[in-house]
Formats: structure tokens, C-alpha cells, sequence
């Protein structure tokens, strides 16, 4: 389903979301066929706009202060086509069809514009930040880069409660600290590590070692460290999955499942991590469809 106020233009504006998801499904929701059909353009819409801009981030090796200009344009653009009325240039580009739909989507649907701020804050850091001394500083990075997305999609389907936010915070900032985990071998060749360094210094991991080729029993245990809490984060964002029912609770708590998976899976190999990346695989779908439609105490 589409939302149309009956515009060729804003169809196809939504449907240049919806192409690109789909062009990058591995990084959809983990069980985005799960969505209300209402809800599946909005969230494109989103998609979209966080996708572009986690491209402008990573463009290979240009300076960090052009990457941040090109944020900082993509920002204001959004910002702009939120202020001006619905497209209707039937020649519009691709990124203004995608602007056009999520500014169609943040009008529609009353969504803060300071979270995709925040989303853009935090992709901006990307550009400059490859190490983080402390956990507080790992989790505002979160604050900024995982949890809009998860207060998002809670407006798109009508909720606004702060009890809800502050449990999908924990489930958004819970998915984020495993991705870190699970891309801990790919991250460091890209020159990024993300395990705080008040974890490392605690368990004597020495970067010196991975520089070597060596995941040492430290660093096994800074991982299960880090697992650990990523677990108290994931325990935390029970309710939320609990709370909500019908599709989009299903879809809830599909994708929690999944991430505690791949967290099990990040524990079970953590010696191994700097040359094997943990992943869910097509055959753990029936799994985790089980798991979610039999979750106690849901709504």
C-alpha cells in the first residue's frame, strides 16, 4: 500500500524508497515482510534517507570534511523538503523522490525531524571517530544512530508512549552493540574498534595483538564482556515486544530474536571473531518465526 494523495510523483517517490530497501534487504528490518502494509512505505521512507547518508559517510577515502558537508546538505535538504509542498516535478531525481516521500511520510505522520538529526549526528561521528574510551560514549553513539529508527517506526504504527521509547531503546541499542560485535574482524581491518577501552584495559587486551593476528584469551573475555551487557540491553527491551501485538509486534519480536541469536553465535565463537563473522542463515528463519509467534506474556 502506498500513501497517495492521488499524485503520479508521490507514487513514484515511495516506490524510489521501496527499490532501494530492496536493494539493500540484508539491512532491512529482519522480518520487514512482517510490517502492517500501512506501515511498509514509511518505513522505505526511512530507510532510504538513513541509507544515502550512511553512503555519504563511508565514501571510501575522501577527507572526513567533505564527507560531513555532504551529511550536513543532506540534512538540510530533508529540512527543506518538509517546508515546501508536496513534490510534483515529474522529473525528479531519485534522492529528491526519496526526500519528497519521507518529507510526505514526516508531515503525514507528525515524526520528529530531531531524529533524523540525530541519525545524521551520528553518521557524521562515523566519519572521525574509530575509538571509544568508555561505555557512555558507546551508547550515546546509540542514542544517536540506533534508537531514532526504533522511536520512528513506533510513530509510523500511532504510538507515542515513553515507556514503549525507553524499551525500544534498549532493543535498537542492543541490535547495534551485536552488529559490533558480529563485524568485530571487519571493523578492526577497516580500522575500527568498538569494544570500549575501560573493557580492554580491565581484561588486559592489547591492540598490539590484533595488529598480530592474534584474538588472545583477553580478548575473548573483553567480548564476553561486552556480550554480556549487550545481553542486560536485549533483557531491557523485552517489554516493547511485549507490549505491542498483532503484525508489528510479531516483527518485533522477530528481529529480537534474531539479534540475541547472532549474539549467542558471537559468544559461541568469540575466539574466532577476527576471521569469522557470525550471520543468521535462510534456514534459521522457520526458527525464529517459531520463537516470536510463541513468545510468552505477548500482547
Amino acid at each position: 500500500m502506498v500513501p497517495s494523495d492521488g499524485s503520479a510523483p508521490l507514487a513514484r517517490a515511495y516506490a524510489a524508497c521501496r527499490a532501494l530497501a530492496r536493494s539493500h534487504y540484508e539491512n532491512f528490518p529482519v522480518a520487514s515482510r512482517l510490517l502492517p502494509p500501512s506501515m511498509r512505505p514509511h518505513v522505505a521512507a526511512v530507510y532510504a534517507f538513513a541509507r544515502v547518508a550512511d553512503d555519504m559517510a563511508d565514501l571510501g577515502c575522501a577527507p572526513a570534511a567533505e564527507r560531513q558537508s555532504a551529511l550536513a546538505a543532506w540534512q538540510r535538504r530533508l529540512h527543506d523538503a518538509v517546508d515546501r509542498p508536496p513534490i510534483d516535478d515529474p522529473a525528479a531525481g531519485r534522492d529528491d523522490l526519496m526526500l519528497g516521500a519521507l518529507a510526505h511520510s514526516i508531515r503525514e505522520l507528525d515524526l520528529p525531524l530531531e531524529l533524523f538529526d540525530d541519525l545524521i549526528s551520528a553518521f557524521g561521528q562515523d566519519t572521525t571517530t574509530d575509538r571509544y574510551a568508555s561505555w557512555a560514549g558507546i551508547f550515546d553513539y546509540c542514542r544517536r544512530s540506533a534508537n531514532p529508527v526504533g522511536r520512528l517506526v513506533l510513530r509510523i504504527a500511532g504510538y507515542r508512549n515513553q515507556a514503549l521509547d525507553r524499551s525500544s531503546d534498549a532493543v535498537c541499542t542492543a541490535l547495534q552493540l551485536t552488529n559490533f560485535w558480529q563485524d568485530f574482524g571487519l571493523d578492526w581491518r577497516a580500522g575500527r574498534l568498538y569494544v570500549p577501552r575501560e573493557v580492554q584495559d580491565a581484561c588486559g587486551a592489547r591492540e598490539a595483538d590484533l595488529s598480530e593476528g592474534r584474538l588472545t584469551p583477553a580478548w575473548a573475555e573483553a567480548i564476553a564482556c561486552c556480550v554480556e551487557v549487550t545481553r542486560r540491553q536485549f533483557d531491557d527491551g523485552r517489554a516493547v515486544c511485549q507490549a505491542i501485538g498483532g503484525r508489528l509486534g510479531l516483527e518485533l519480536r522477530a528481529t529480537w530474536v534474531g539479534g540475541v541469536l547472532i549474539l549467542d553465535r558471537v559468544a559461541r565463537g568469540r575466539a574466532d571473531l577476527l576471521r569469522i563473522r557470525p550471520v543468521l542463515a535462510k534456514t534459521d528463519a522457520p526458527r525464529l518465526l517459531w520463537r516470536a509467534m510463541r513468545w510468552k506474556g505477548a500482547a
